[in-house]
């Protein structure tokens, strides 16, 4: 009995290829978009954490660890080195350290007592030990009309300045933003831990391939 052989024709393949490997949609361009969206969204929500954590450390932990304190710049007396906005880091020194030149934040003798950073202009010692300071704004014409005695045994004295911070404060503290960050901190929160934790499949099928 004669054996009959398939005939081959020109051309052709001696086998089917494989089916394609739909696993991985990396070379695809809706899954190329996906990616990029999904590391950009970890990316944005770590900055928006790593940010709000370090206003807390900046404007809750250090004072009470460091002994510095914060203050919002409310007006323009001091522009341009201190904006209407701007958080001023201030830190205690002795009373008999004040001098001419320097940046310090005290209550004016004045009105309601407020607090007035300027800089200072000339220092008196009176003969009771007190020390008296004439500031001045930077911004404004003349000297401040008036004379204040520096109570206590330690002034403030400006040491940075953080840029439009208090502008941020402020925000943060509208009715509307307060709500929303407290239902939606703990929601990016654990957003968060879950996209750290997280890490597509898909990455490991292509390693494998």
């Amino acid at each position: 009995m004669t054996a009959v052989l398939p005939v081959r024709r020109p051309g052709a393949a001696a086998q089917l290829p494989p089916a394609e490997d739909t696993r991985s949609t990396t070379g695809h361009p809706a899954g190329r978009a996906a990616r990029a969206l999904g590391l950009v969204s970890r990316w944005l929500v770590r900055g928006v954490v790593g940010l709000a954590v370090l206003a807390f450390l900046v404007l809750a932990v250090g004072p009470h660890l460091l002994g510095y304190r914060t203050m919002t710049m409310l007006t323009a007396s001091m522009a341009p080195e201190i904006d209407p906005g701007d958080v001023t880091v201030v830190t205690p020194i002795a009373v008999s350290e004040v001098t001419e030149g320097m940046v310090i934040t005290y209550h004016k003798p004045v009105d309601d007592r407020s607090l007035v950073t300027h800089r200072v202009v000339s220092v008196e010692t009176g003969p009771d030990g007190a020390v008296q300071v004439r500031t001045k704004g930077d911004a404004n014409d003349g000297v401040d009309p008036w004379t204040a005695t520096l109570q206590g045994d330690t002034a403030y004295e400006v040491r940075a300045v953080i840029p439009e911070l208090g502008h941020l404060i402020q925000a943060l503290r509208a009715p509307v933003v307060t709500q929303v960050l407290l239902y939606g901190a703990p929601a990016l929160l654990a957003g968060w831990l879950l996209l750290t934790i997280w890490r597509p499949t898909h990455e490991d099928e292509e390693d494998e391939s």
